[in-house]
Parts: structure tokens; sequence; C-alpha cells
């Protein structure tokens, strides 16, 4: 399985924000999704997702592996319509019911998505599936914490509903370290039936867990070479990467299947790093390329 990305373009009013973004992903990874804020990573999530209508391009999922990039497949009569139900969208901000209980939502779910659901297991066994104490499933939504929250909704796609795509928008922001690892290896341990795309700003969770990485940058998207993941030099390149202009040097079309965007081991960071709670290193913050307040 392959989703296509073709040629995909965004506009807010006057201002670009997806300049004909092209990439193939494919079934059995997990893909790091890399940008500064407001580069459009939850702008692309939402046009993957149906959310958000698109200004141009093509997004196909390829469920039959006729091709391995864009311009093959959509040549070659691949569709672009799929359905919504095939992307499942972790946000994160969760959006749930508060009103209910964590057991009286996930029983209600089951119940109007029961065509949807395959291999059904009691309400406590998908608890434990997400380490989330079967106790506080009879406690209100509301008295949630922000990563209780969270876990609720990766229950769903993750375990529930098993779409093929996975988009996850930053998700392990609101995790203490233990529930951050938990949460890891559950999405390790599903990459093989989907394909699992997440965005973040720490670098060190992109080289921990990504096989491979995307770098969304001026609208367009770069692959970054597997083998450059684990490098010392990570870090700075990434940075410089961010910090280029697009008008030179780059293949406009940010494809996969064209040469990756080399990565100069050598060259210190251009643009400073934000630092973390943890301390660890963030990609630093940029206004929102829409010029409004939300997250990307």
């Amino acid at each position: 399985m392959h989703l296509h990305i073709d040629g995909l373009v965004k506009n807010y009013k006057d201002k670009a924000v997806l300049k004909g973004a092209t990439f193939t992903f494919e079934q059995g990874k997990i893909y790091g999704l890399l940008g500064r804020n407001g580069a459009g990573k939850t702008t692309l999530f939402n046009c993957m997702a149906r959310y958000l209508d698109f200004d141009g391009g093509r997004i196909g999922l390829d469920a039959d592996d006729r091709a391995d990039d864009p311009t093959a497949f959509f040549e070659g009569g691949g569709s672009h319509e799929y359905n919504e139900s095939d992307i499942g969208f972790v946000f994160t901000q969760p959006h749930l019911p508060e009103f209910l209980t964590g057991r009286e939502f996930i029983k209600f779910f089951i119940e109007i998505n029961s065509e949807r659901v395959a291999n059904l297991l009691t309400v406590d066994e998908y608890f434990r599936l997400v380490a989330f104490d079967p106790a506080d499933g009879d406690r209100l939504i509301k008295d949630y914490s922000h990563g209780m929250m969270n876990k609720l909704q990766m229950l769903i796609s993750l375990y529930i509903l098993k779409p093929p795509v996975i988009l996850l928008d930053e998700p392990l922001t609101s995790f203490d370290v233990v529930a951050a690892l938990e949460v890891k290896n559950m999405i390790k341990s599903i990459k093989k039936d989907h394909i699992i795309i997440f965005s973040t700003h720490i670098l060190e969770l992109a080289q921990d867990l990504c096989d491979e990485i995307v770098v969304l940058h001026e609208g367009v998207l770069r692959h970054i070479p597997a083998d450059s993941i684990h490098s010392p030099q990570f870090e700075s390149d990434i940075i410089r990467i961010l910090s280029e202009n697009n008008s030179s040097e780059t293949d406009p079309t940010g494809s996969k299947n064209a040469a990756p965007l080399p990565i100069v081991g050598s060259l210190k960071a251009i643009a400073p790093l934000d630092q973390s709670k943890d301390g660890s290193a963030t990609v630093s913050a940029n206004e929102s390329a829409d010029g409004s307040a939300e997250k990307e």
C-alpha cells in the first residue's frame, strides 16, 4: 500500500502554504514530518484527512501497490478518490465529549461504528492496549488529564478503527516519560499494517521512532536519506535545510523519487534551536503561514 501526494497546493487568501507538495508514503514505515511552526504540517494533515479542501494537486491511496511514485500512479489510472475512513487523524488537542465517562464514550463510539470494527474486544481490553487504567474509565472525561484524553483518541485510531493511514499530530507532547515510551512501543507494534505519519518538533524523537523523515519547508516536501537520520550531524543538517530558500539549489517537486536533498554533515546550525522542557532540541518557531494562531 502507498499513499501518493502529487503537486498539492493550498492557499489561505493570498498566502501560499502548500506549493506543489509531492511525496509517496509506504506501508510498514513510520514517517516523521518535520517543519517549523507555520510550515503547513497540520494543513497537510487536514488535506490528507479530507477535513480541508485544497486548491490543486491530487492525493491517492494505492491499496494494490500499482506504482511507487505519484506520476506513475495517477498517469496509470490511479484514483484520487478514497474514503475518509481510510485516514485516522489523532489531533494535538483531543476533541472528546467531556460529559461522558471514558467507558461510555468508547461504548458509544463502537456502537455507531459497528460496521467498521473488526475483532471486537471488551472495553477493558481496549483500555489495557493503551495502558489506560480501567478504573479511570468510570470518571468523566472532563476530569482527565491531557495525556489520558490523548490515549483515548489513540485507542480509537490505533486499535478500534485501524485505518490504513494514521496521522499523528505531535502525539507525545502531553505524555510523561513512561507514557511516552508506552505510546512509542504501541506505534512500532502496529506499523507493519499501516502507513504512519507523525509530526513533531523534537528531533531526537524523530531519530528514535522514524524509519524515514520528510521535511515540509517553503510549501514542498523533502525526503531525508534514511542513512542520515542517525548521523552526528543530523540536527545541524535539519536546521540548515529549514533555513534555506527553496528558490535555489533544490528540486521544486520535492519528490522522494527525485534525488534527495543533499545533507552536508559539516555545516553548523544556521537557525537556533528551541529547547523543550526536557532539554531536547526542537525546531524553532515561526509565525503561522496563514496568519492564524493554529499550531502547525
